[in-house]
């Protein structure tokens, strides 16, 4: 319990103090305040270390794409991964609900980092420009596209279909896709205690060629995840 109490204080207020520095960066170029997004990925990084003796690997972080354009596939189980891939990739592109961007001094930097809305289950005239909003994002942009297929946080052990919605941003992007299986629901539950003196690994997986049908790289894609997951846990 006082390890988990130190990590909640520390993290927390870590977090609000970065908030507040880089305050002016969303009067500055994006770039800046990208920094304030990458200096809070470190700073997860090192309260887990800290307060609860985790042990955080990177692995096959050979298999990243650098040659062309490419979208992140990720496996989501906490908080963690939405911090911390933002110190192993180029301040990734979130998809995020739109409520999101209505929280105070948050949701401006949310805004201000490009960060892509999307009212979930409704049909609304945003949604309809959606796949608009991420195809000019990528284009514009050499950062990459970040997406969790599984639609939201899940267990560790739970293995929920992949959301269509992921296949249909493969078509329309028709760049690869860069699967990454990540098994941080053991430290860092969606609810409940965080546990200590365990290991969370960032898997980055050989990337998914453009033009593969949707429902064959859908498949493609859940397989070599949950696959790579089951190693992991």
């Amino acid at each position: 319990m006082i390890r988990n109490l130190l990590f909640s204080i520390f993290f927390f207020v870590g977090i609000i103090i970065i908030s507040i520095i880089f305050l002016p960066a969303l009067l500055l170029p994006r770039k800046i305040t990208l920094l304030g997004g990458k200096l809070m990925g470190y700073w997860a990084g090192f309260c887990l270390r800290v307060f609860l003796s985790v042990k955080i690997i990177i692995k096959g972080k050979e298999n990243i794409v650098t040659d062309q354009k490419f979208f992140i596939a990720a496996s989501h189980q906490s908080m963690f991964e939405t911090f911390y891939l933002q110190t192993v990739f180029n301040s990734p592109v979130f998809i995020l609900k739109k409520e999101l961007l209505r929280i105070p001094v948050f949701g401006w930097y949310l805004k201000k980092i490009g960060s892509i809305s999307i009212n979930r289950n409704k049909v609304s005239k945003d949604n309809l420009g959606f796949f608009e909003d991420i195809l000019k994002t990528v284009n514009n942009s050499d950062r990459p596209l970040i997406i969790f297929p599984q639609g939201t946080r899940v267990l560790p052990d739970e293995r929920p279909s992949f959301k269509k919605g992921a296949a249909r941003i493969y078509q329309e992007l028709s760049i690869a896709c860069q699967p990454v299986a990540i098994n941080s629901g053991y430290v860092w539950p969606k609810k409940g205690a965080k546990n200590s003196h365990k290991t969370i690994t960032v898997s980055i997986l050989n990337p998914i060629n453009a033009g593969i049908v949707k429902e064959n790289f859908l498949k493609d894609l859940e397989s070599k995840i949950y696959k790579e997951l089951n190693l992991l846990n």
